[in-house]
């Protein structure tokens, strides 16, 4: 479980990035976190695990408190997807990618290839396993990501916006990747048409703070809502435009 009580935090410049954010989110659960840009979605991430220190309040997962003397544990338990997948994948092949988080938990060769093996039949990937990732396209870079991540055995998975800059059948596989994975997975978007396919709640962030928290069809379904916080209903929800004879 992933719990957060009261937390706030401003960038060096004292710029309140987050305001007062009060969360519980259960094993399991697919979350979409939505917000228009400088809602706070990255920054919220960012202090989720660790990158940027805590100011004010606390962030629990399963019972340990995020903070400097923990990073190593929390990020056993929480990966983090990154926007870019070029920002995640360095090594010459894609098996290296998914190997380097248990190599760095000095696990047995046994034990990494388990890992990596399980993480590329997991995602249906195998035949990537040895191909260069900059060869590959944006989005087998996604998901070779993804793999890293899930390597790691984690109970949590953040996404920072998984479904931008693909074309239709990246977006696609990307989002049948995701809806593979069973443990708890809170995705940063704007894709609310990829949130109402596969999310079942969506937390609402606006100007730093919680605006709304609720099942997808309260929160997706709602313009008002949505406008006030300069989002717009999933593309299927909005009515069909016809062009004036």
């Amino acid at each position: 479980m992933l719990s957060i009580e009261n937390l706030s935090y401003k960038y060096p410049d004292g710029h309140a990035a987050i305001k007062n954010i009060n969360l519980t989110i259960e094993n399991g659960e697919s979350i979409a976190l939505v917000g228009a840009n400088g809602a706070g979605k990255s920054s919220l991430f960012k202090l989720i695990v660790g990158i940027s220190d805590i100011g004010e309040g606390s962030i629990n997962v399963d019972g340990v408190s995020v903070g400097k003397k923990t990073l190593k544990d929390i990020r056993r338990k929480i990966g983090m997807v990154f926007q870019n997948p070029d920002d995640q994948l360095f090594m010459t092949k894609v098996y290296d990618d998914i190997a380097f988080g248990p190599r760095n938990e000095l696990l047995s060769d046994s034990e990494v290839e388990e890992r990596v093996v399980g993480a590329l039949e997991k995602l249906d990937i195998v035949h990537l396993r040895d191909r260069m990732p900059h060869r590959l396209s944006g989005g087998e870079k996604r998901v070779i990501a993804i793999a890293s991540v899930l390597s790691m055995n984690p109970g949590i998975i953040l996404f920072d916006e998984p479904t931008s800059f693909l074309d239709p059948k990246a977006r696609r596989n990307v989002m049948e990747t995701l809806g593979k994975l069973e443990m708890t997975k809170i995705i940063a978007t704007h894709d609310l048409d990829m949130a109402l396919d596969i999310c079942d709640r969506v937390i609402v962030l606006h100007h730093g703070s919680v605006f709304a928290d609720g099942s997808v069809k309260d929160i997706l379904f709602n313009e008002a809502l949505l406008l006030n916080c300069h989002l717009e209903l999933p593309l299927c929800m909005q009515p069909c435009k016809t062009s004036e004879a």
